[in-house]
């Protein structure tokens, strides 16, 4: 059962860093083009894709994660546990706007698409917040990868 919770749960942290990182990806080359039917259709995959992968991941990995440590006889207290779900909560913290701001730049785009004007300078700082708070979680998410493979002992005080 370890074995298979294992496998549920880094298939998980993947999906979540996967679809993050395509997310990012392909919402930075839409930008780049300024056009905003562009910019829309690919917004409105990604909101959907968001959706579908990063919230269903989302879920699943704390329960996974505490029945894995569980089943390995891992204390949810030990420090390596503690400070990789503290970093999963500051990633949440940074990913909750990003969905709505995700949702209001398909919008904006798709208004601009359908009137033929250029996008609104509400999308443009909009996409500069949705930009910047990607770093902190992206970085978030490779240091819970990192403590989730050494899972080294940390002393706090």
């Amino acid at each position: 059962m370890e074995e298979l919770l294992r496998l549920v749960h880094v298939l998980g942290a993947a999906v979540l860093f996967g679809t993050g990182a395509g997310i990012a990806f392909f919402m930075v080359m839409a930008h780049r083009t300024r056009d905003a039917a562009t910019i829309a259709h690919v917004a409105g995959m990604v909101v959907i894709a968001d959706t579908v992968f990063t919230a269903t991941a989302v879920v699943l990995q704390p329960i996974t994660g505490a029945l894995l440590a569980h089943e390995a006889g891992w204390s949810l207290s030990e420090s390596w546990i503690v400070l990789s779900l503290a970093l999963y909560v500051l990633t949440g913290l940074f990913w909750l706007p990003v969905v709505f701001i995700q949702i209001e730049l398909r919008n904006l785009a798709r208004s601009s698409a359908t009137t033929g004007g250029a996008l609104p300078a509400r999308y443009l700082r909009l996409y500069r917040v949705w930009f910047a708070c990607g770093f902190p979680a992206f970085f978030s998410v490779i240091a819970i990868f990192w403590l989730m493979l050494t899972r080294p002992a940390i002393e706090f005080f």
